[in-house]
C-alpha cells in the first residue's frame, strides 16, 4: 500500500505539471480529445479517479487534458476551469462538478457546441439537469445511498440488531447531492435494521477534516455514550478518528467512512477506524474513459453506470483474498 500510495503522490506531481503546462497552451484541443475536470486532487480519492482515467486513455488510445479546483468547495472557480477548457473545443467534457448547480452554465455551452459531457461520480441532480435542459451522456460513479446502507449494514453487524445508544452522522457539503444521498441511505438502512440506534445529530463537515473533527468533538461532549459516527467521506471519517481517540472513546465509538482511499485504508490496518465503503474511484475514473469512446463512436452506453462498491475492513485488508481489493487505489 505504501508503494501504491507513492505511485499515486507521483502521478499528482506529474499531473501538476503537466496542467501548468497545459494552463499556458494552445488554446485548440487536439482532434478527438476529452476534457476531464475533477473537483480536486488534493484528495487521494480523486488521486486514485485521476490514475484510472490516465490508465483507461492509454488502454483505448486516446488523448485528453485534464483541470481540478484547489478544494473540493471551490465551487466558482471550477465553473472557471470549466468555461476555460471549453475553449480547447474537446469532444467530451467528463465533470465531476462540486455541486448540483455550479457547472450548469459551463454544460449548457458544451451542449450547444455538441460535446458529449459525463457526470463523473454522480454529482449531478438529474431533476436539475432536465429543469434546465442539460442532456448527459451517462452518469458514472457508486449507487450512493446502497453505499450509505452498506455503512450502516456494517455498523449493525457489529453492534447487533438490538443494539442501542446516540449515532453521530456527518454529512458531505450542504447541497451536494453525493454526501446527501450517501447519509440518507445510512440513516434509512440504519432505522431499518436497528432502530435502538439513534442518529442524535446529522451536520455538514463540507469534506473538511478539522471541520468533522469539531463536530465529533462536539458531538461526544453532548453524548459521552456516542456509540458510532457515520462520515459521508473518509476525510471526515478521519477527523472524527482523532477527536474520538483524543476523548479516551477509540474502544467505545465506531467509526465508518466513505472512499476507500489510501489514508483510510491505512487507518484501518492500524485498528484505528473501523471501517470505509470504499468507492473504487480508479475504476470509475477507468469506465468513464471507456464509455465515452463507446458513445462517440456510436455505440449504445446505459445512461446510468453503476461501479460497485466494498466495504472494507481490518479482517478483509489483512486476508487480502477479496478479488476486488486489486482496485483500491
Amino acid at each position: 500500500m505504501t508503494s501504491l500510495f507513492l505511485k499515486i503522490n507521483r502521478f499528482t506531481l506529474a499531473l501538476g505539471v503537466a496542467l501548468a503546462v497545459s494552463a499556458i497552451g494552445a488554446a485548440k484541443a487536439e482532434d478527438g480529445e476529452y476534457g476531464v475536470l475533477m473537483k480536486t486532487l488534493a484528495n487521494p480519492f480523486w488521486g486514485a479517479m485521476a490514475q484510472g482515467v490516465a490508465d483507461g486513455a492509454k488502454e483505448a488510445g486516446v488523448k485528453y487534458f485534464q483541470q481540478a479546483a484547489e478544494s473540493d468547495q471551490a465551487a466558482e472557480p471550477q465553473l472557471n476551469l470549466c468555461n476555460t477548457m471549453l475553449e480547447r473545443k474537446p469532444v467530451a467534457m467528463i465533470t465531476a462538478a462540486i455541486n448540483s448547480t455550479n457547472l450548469l452554465p459551463c454544460l449548457k455551452s458544451a451542449q450547444a457546441a455538441g460535446m458529449k459531457i459525463v457526470d463523473l461520480d454522480n454529482n449531478l441532480d438529474q431533476a436539475v439537469l432536465d429543469k434546465e435542459g442539460v442532456k448527459v451522456t451517462f452518469h458514472i460513479g457508486s449507487d450512493n445511498v446502497a453505499a450509505g446502507a452498506q455503512g450502516a449494514e456494517y455498523l449493525v453487524s457489529k453492534l447487533g440488531k438490538d443494539a442501542k445508544g446516540p449515532v453521530l452522522v456527518i454529512e458531505g457539503l450542504s447541497g451536494n447531492i453525493t454526501g446527501e444521498k450517501r447519509a440518507k441511505g445510512f440513516a434509512d438502512k440504519l432505522k431499518e435494521l436497528a432502530p435502538g440506534l439513534q442518529i442524535v445529530a446529522s451536520l455538514p463537515g463540507d469534506w473538511d477534516r478539522g471541520k468533522a473533527a469539531s463536530i465529533a468533538t462536539d458531538t461526544l461532549t453532548a453524548h459521552p455514550d456516542l456509540v458510532a459516527i457515520f462520515s459521508a467521506n473518509d476525510t471526515m471519517a478521519l477527523g472524527a478518528v482523532e477527536s474520538v481517540y483524543a476523548a479516551g472513546k477509540g474502544e467505545q465509538v465506531t467509526m465508518i467512512g466513505v472512499d476507500g482511499n489510501v489514508d483510510a485504508v491505512k487507518s484501518i490496518k492500524e485498528g484505528r477506524l473501523n471501517a470505509s465503503v470504499a468507492q473504487l474511484p480508479y475504476l470509475v475514473g477507468k469506465q468513464a474513459v471507456e464509455n465515452v469512446k463507446k458513445a462517440l463512436a456510436g455505440d449504445k452506453v446505459e445512461e446510468s453506470i453503476a461501479v460497485p462498491t466494498l466495504v472494507l475492513t481490518k479482517d478483509m485488508l489483512d486476508a487480502g483474498k477479496e478479488p476486488m481489493l486489486q482496485y483500491v487505489k
